[in-house]
């Protein structure tokens, strides 16, 4: 078979990443455009956070069934029927318009189910296509390339009807399906449609390693809910502002995050985001009627979000997983970030019942406690790599000086 050569600084050859960028680029994109459509059709704006709780549990309990049909019928064959369903249920889309609210949920449940059942495995895929060494840096570009395509997509679809709009997202997901069937091998498709180690999503909770990092995690999505209510009462008028600016600084520190993370390891990166996220916090409760303070808040906001949700939604669950078990890590894993805009429903009431300042600075409180798992918690990056990156930025630094100055 033809060797295919490998991808300058990535340790990753051509072939493979073509595969798995296609695979999370085509996935993330088309779930974007999916949600994009759906809620500007929602007849009324009281039933979106209902629609977006069908979704997440439709996608939650679907990447539960996907985890255990790819353990049955091999992860291959699961994505490829992942794709077909996504092709096939975008042209749904198309019947929404002036739709009864049931029409609207059974829709949310099917978009959710073709979105989740096979979401477990893609991310699989992705961490068994990587070494641990360039995990975040792989990473980084899809994510970071997903989400610079959000824009341009978006401009785009303004211009479409809903049933052109309908045709170009199908024509999308089955863009993904073609490029999927000519890049994917033949003995590969057979190794992973092998009965993949069977084990229980019990036995992952028990995973002492992956528990001190979910909790952090938990507490980062659920602060952030709790919060944002807060912050849209007291900095209405700034908060206008940085949702332009701020999605910006998080895309931008996506690639920051990846190659710290293969750099210094995934512990340090996290903690350093919960710690500067948390002195955030404190800064807008002690002082939110200074404009510098938000401007603060809002740089470092950007820079945790777009960190974080890298390295939790791609990097950390396929370093704690082996191959044939990570598809239920993932699923544990991602489920604090699914659940995350469900929870505006109950905890919207409870924000308006207290005083700003102080649930501020209670919440930056929360986040230095987060840390405290994560003291405990292993590194994931091997200690030798990072020693070794260490040693070759030393010997490199070196170089330089010597060919700046060659007599001494």
């Amino acid at each position: 078979m033809l060797r295919l050569p490998r991808l300058e600084g990535i340790g990753i050859n051509k072939r493979d990443f073509t595969l798995v960028f296609t695979l999370l680029f085509n996935v993330l994109t088309w779930s974007y455009l999916i949600m994009k459509t759906m809620s500007s059709l929602a007849f009324d704006l009281s039933f979106i956070y209902s629609f977006q709780a069908i979704f997440a549990i439709a996608t939650l309990g679907s990447g539960m069934a996907g985890s255990f049909l790819s353990e049955k019928i091999g992860r291959m064959r699961l994505l490829y029927w992942w794709l077909v369903l996504g092709l096939v249920s975008s042209g749904l889309l198309a019947l929404a318009s002036n739709a009864a609210s049931v029409y609207f949920s059974m829709l949310y449940i099917v978009l959710g189910i073709a979105f989740g059942i096979g979401m477990p495995s893609c991310l699989a895929y992705l961490a068994d296509h990587t070494h641990v060494e360039n995990r975040g840096r792989v990473s980084a570009i899809i994510f970071l390339a997903s989400n610079l395509a959000v824009a341009p997509f978006a401009l785009m679809f303004t211009e479409f009807s809903l049933t052109m709009g309908a045709m170009v997202i199908m024509a999308w997901r089955g863009l993904g399906l073609l490029v999927f069937v000519l890049l994917k091998r033949p003995d590969e498709e057979k190794k992973m449609s092998e009965p993949s180690k069977n084990q229980s999503f019990g036995k992952v909770v028990h995973d002492r390693s992956f528990t001190l990092y979910l909790f952090p995690w938990f507490m980062f999505n659920l602060i952030d809910i709790f919060e944002r209510p807060i912050l849209n009462r007291i900095g209405a008028e700034f908060l206008e502002f940085s949702k332009m600016v701020e999605p910006l600084v998080a895309i931008l520190s996506i690639m920051l995050g990846g190659l710290l993370a293969d750099r210094i390891g995934r512990k340090r990166v996290v903690i350093y985001g919960f710690v500067s996220l948390g002195v955030a916090y404190a800064v807008i409760g002690l002082a939110n009627q200074n404009p510098l303070s938000w401007y603060f808040y809002m740089l470092i906001d950007g820079v945790a979000y777009g960190i974080l949700w890298l390295i939790f939604l791609l990097v950390m669950w396929g370093d704690l997983s082996e191959h044939g078990i990570r598809e239920k890590y993932y699923v544990i894993g991602t489920t604090p970030f699914l659940i995350a805009p469900v929870l505006p429903v109950i905890m919207a009431p409870l924000s308006t019942m207290v005083e700003a300042g102080g649930v501020l600075s209670l919440a930056s409180f929360f986040l230095f406690l987060a840390v405290l798992p994560l003291m405990y918690a292993p590194e994931t990056l091997p200690e030798k790599k990072i020693e070794l990156r260490r040693l070759r930025g030393y010997l490199e630094q070196a170089k330089k000086l010597k060919d700046k100055y060659p007599g001494k």
